[in-house]
């Protein structure tokens, strides 16, 4: 795995954020979604840099502990943000392009600094240190629709991942991203899968009609535990305990896998969940109807805002937009293939 020390840009961009209806972009009061990507993209364009089909971004994540903000422009890298999308600035060197067409291409480790990039039509990389240097993996094909990621170990080694158009080929590495064995290949997969990691052998998977699989041989064989079939695509793990989005709530567990019940009540969402690690019942969910919040694990949920027009429509379960959440100051973002990334901060 080729890890290298990478620089930062030589100039960060200091732009000030679009203010939406007149209104000052820094004014406490203004609770709506706020675009802090067009000066990004504009700044490259009168430079002669010419981002990627469908233009513009497409990806958003946030290191959970910190608030910092990463996001993908089009075919030209990862842009990370320290204030809340005031000032953006290149972090990954050149070794992560294209963009992201699922909500969970964009990994990042609960414990924090932690971020694998799974891009679609371009280069793929992980960085453990907040984006200063970064370990890039070997390309399969068009590369990846989402994956999950062991965070249990110091470096990232084994990797579950959904290969882009490819029939429902799902494919493990156990060396960081430097080679790939394929697990398995099922067509409805691509419409209905989803997966989880919980160490090195232990795995997990859903789709339509299967229930939730698993493995603790690193994929080499599956016994069905659960017959939920969730709607998230990929597990969160947060201090032991998985979290897994369905239609009837959120499912839970904490023994590896092995045993999964269902917390709190239902929520019409597919993307997410998003946790804070400081308070484990603080957590927020995803989809077309908007962005949700719970403060009591999910016994009951607030919604927070609509999506911007022209997110709300999910071909598929998490399939397009990007949602992330900052809980160290309670800020949303959102970014979707081919529009402006945009940040909203919530005033509970």
């Amino acid at each position: 795995m080729r890890s290298l020390r990478v620089p930062l840009l030589a100039v960060a961009l200091l732009i000030p954020m679009a203010a939406p209806m007149g209104r000052a972009a820094d004014d406490p009061a203004d609770a709506r979604w706020v675009d802090i990507s067009t000066p990004v993209v504009q700044k490259l364009t009168d430079a002669g840099e010419k981002t990627a089909w469908p233009g513009e971004t497409a990806g958003v994540a946030v290191d959970s502990s910190s608030g910092d903000v990463y996001m993908i422009v089009t075919g030209l890298g990862v842009w990370k943000s320290t204030d809340t999308g005031k000032k953006f600035t290149r972090v990954d060197g050149g070794l992560v392009g294209g963009r992201c067409e699922t909500s969970f291409a964009l990994q990042t480790d609960s414990g924090g600094k932690r971020l694998a990039c799974f891009m679609l039509d371009g280069k793929c990389a992980w960085s453990g240190d907040s984006g200063k240097t970064w370990n890039a993996f070997t390309d399969v094909g068009r590369n990846w629709d989402y994956a999950a990621v062991d965070w249990s170990t110091d470096k990232v080694t084994t990797i579950f991942a959904a290969l882009h158009e490819s029939g429902g080929q799902v494919l493990l590495s156990r060396d960081g991203g430097k080679s790939w064995n394929k697990l398995f290949e099922d067509a409805e997969f691509d419409k209905s899968g989803g997966l989880g990691i919980f160490d090195a052998k232990t795995l997990v998977y859903t789709q339509k009609g299967q229930g939730i699989q698993r493995s603790i041989d690193a994929g080499q064989t599956w016994t069905r535990i659960d017959d939920h079939e969730p709607v998230g695509r990929v597990v969160r793990v947060s201090l032991g305990k998985g979290y897994w989005l369905a239609k009837e709530g959120l499912l839970v567990n904490t023994d590896q896998g092995a045993t999964w019940s269902v917390q709190g009540t239902a929520v019409d969402a597919s993307i997410g969940p998003y946790l804070d690690p400081r308070n484990q019942q603080r957590i927020v969910v995803a989809g077309g109807k908007g962005i949700f919040w719970t403060g009591d694990g999910g016994e009951s949920w607030k919604k927070v805002a609509d999506l911007p027009a022209g997110f709300e429509k999910l071909p598929k379960a998490g399939w397009f937009t990007n949602v992330a959440w900052d809980p160290v100051r309670d800020v949303f973002y959102v970014s979707r293939m081919g529009k402006p990334t945009y940040r909203l901060t919530w005033k509970r």
